[in-house]
């Protein structure tokens, strides 16, 4: 059977956490029934520096049922960082794990089948949403744009794929190579290359608490996602750059032929238009170029990603 572990990252999630704690211990106590998994099989929640009562409520799960188990981060580092260390913590625990939110919005009923397609040879098996009728017009429009303009700027993504993934110890270990700081989940682990298959579900509302995700923050790991793995904006760049001088040299060929012609006409509109064309693309230019050299500054300093202060597992009960 095989021994599953749950990697879920946690901020700020006193609201959800003990309602989603007792769903999951439904669902892995039936699974167990069935022969699904194995007995040893564990839930993990990683705190992500929350400055509310979550690490509390973690303690106390675990003190009532060992399967829960808990990850304590020093300090907040972010859903990508703290869902990284789960996965690498767990990596040489169990066969296979399973990231999925704390606020069980992702369905949890589709564990069996990614079990299933796991046990059939997959390596890694996504969980992609099949419809967005829960989300408002303005969500559904942005988050969809976010896969496409990922996918065309050179970041390969799961279409309506987030974090909600399986796994296996083969894949984890694969993945425990790259050492980049910046990181982008979502596109890194498309990446391995292995044996991957899809699980489709539903997406339900939040019960409680707030997003994570609200769209701030969904163009900051835009943002990152396609610094990270593209350098697709400074082609976009230095094509640009040639088009614009491109027009430029016709500009300058049509104001001598003007001037020659006695057509010119002195006028201040066109010199403004011009600078402030030329003065917002280097701009541009230069803040483009500027990111990459912050993350190649960013990863030359080797820092870690994460640091654990506490750990609550099956060696301390």
């Amino acid at each position: 059977m095989t021994k599953l572990y749950l990697a879920i990252p946690c901020y700020n999630e006193e609201e959800v956490l003990r309602d989603s704690a007792e769903k999951l211990l439904n669902k892995y106590s039936t699974m167990m029934a069935e022969g699904k998994i194995s007995a040893d099989s564990r839930i993990v929640f990683i705190d992500d520096g929350s400055k509310d009562r979550t690490w509390e409520i973690i303690s106390e799960l675990h003190t009532e049922n060992p399967i829960f188990q808990g990850i304590k981060l020093s300090r907040n580092r972010g859903h990508q960082n703290a869902l990284l260390c789960g996965l690498m913590t767990l990596k040489d625990k169990a066969d296979a794990v399973i990231s999925i939110d704390a606020d069980l919005q992702d369905d949890i009923n589709t564990f069996d089948e990614m079990v299933a397609k796991y046990e059939d040879g997959c390596d890694v098996v996504y969980g992609v949403r099949s419809k967005r009728e829960t989300d408002t017009f303005f969500k559904r429009f942005t988050a969809e744009g976010f896969y496409k303009i990922l996918n065309h700027m050179g970041a390969k993504v799961i279409f309506n794929h987030a974090d909600f993934r399986l796994m296996s110890k083969r894949a984890l270990n694969a993945f425990s190579l790259y050492k980049e700081t910046n990181i982008f989940l979502r596109g890194m682990v498309p990446m391995i290359g292995f044996k991957s298959d899809i699980v489709t579900y539903e997406r339900s509302e939040r019960l409680a608490g707030e997003s994570k995700y609200p769209l701030k923050k969904m163009l900051a790991l835009a943002w990152e996602g396609i610094t990270s793995l593209s350098i697709q904006p400074i082609r976009m760049i230095t094509w640009l750059g040639a088009i614009v001088f491109g027009i430029s040299l016709i500009m300058i060929i049509y104001s001598l032929i003007s001037f020659f012609c006695g057509w010119s006409v002195s006028g201040w509109s066109s010199l403004l238009c011009s600078i402030w064309a030329i003065g917002g693309l280097q701009l541009l230019a230069i803040g483009v170029i500027g990111e990459y050299i912050g993350k190649i500054y960013m990863e030359t300093k080797r820092r870690p990603r994460f640091i654990v202060d506490k750990v609550l597992d099956d060696d301390e009960q």
